[in-house]
């Protein structure tokens, strides 16, 4: 399902490969995404730099910020503005995936924090929180593309964010189509690409 503002994200439209196929039973048990998340909260660094940017911000969350369901739609979850993070437990299936998506969903976050008129609906703040939030949360690290199929492509990691950014923009509700969704990635693109805060550079 998909609330009121939802930004979905992490999409699995692209052809899966064995890592990354998606199915009712091999993903997580509500029990098993919930002990992840209080670990990853505790232990993994990009998720923990964000969780502390954000308070540094004036947006601090608590565990109530993050919301472990099943979701129908083939997404490992999403960004609820004034809201906070849902994780599709039966989508996850394995840490990385989690982390990834994690530190994904709270760069929307951070960025929904430092524009206090944030509009997700507009799909040019969308697009540009996507190409930031693919770019720096490792959705488009040389493994997990090689896991989709992309092996040694050109200014790969430029061409996934470019790719994964105009996905997600496409699930808006006032994008008419992946062409407009390309559009509008390519016309902020350059600008939200340099845009690597809270870090100093891509990770």
């Amino acid at each position: 399902r998909r609330a009121r503002g939802q930004v979905t994200s992490n999409t699995d439209s692209e052809p899966p490969t064995s890592r990354h196929a998606r199915s009712a039973r091999d993903g997580m048990t509500p029990e098993k995404c919930e002990s992840e998340l209080d670990d990853i909260s505790r232990k993994t660094p990009m998720v923990r730099f964000l969780l502390e940017a954000l308070e540094k911000a004036g947006c601090p969350v608590n565990r109530s910020f993050f919301e472990v369901q099943r979701c129908n739609a083939a997404v490992l979850g999403g960004f609820r503005p004034d809201e906070g993070v849902v994780l599709c437990h039966n989508n996850l299936t394995n840490r990385t995936d989690m982390e990834n998506m994690l530190t994904h969903e709270l760069i929307h976050a951070y960025d929904h924090c430092r524009n206090k008129n944030m509009d997700w609906l507009d799909l040019k703040q969308h697009a540009c929180s996507e190409v930031r939030a693919s770019n720096l949360s490792g959705d488009c690290h040389w493994v997990n593309e090689m896991f989709r199929g992309y092996f040694g492509v050109e200014n790969g990691h430029q061409k996934c964010v470019r790719r994964r950014a105009e996905l997600s923009t496409a699930m808006n509700p006032r994008c008419r189509d992946r062409d407009e969704a390309k559009r509008v990635v390519n016309e902020v693109f350059e600008q939200c690409f340099k845009d690597t805060r809270p870090f100093d550079d891509i990770p």
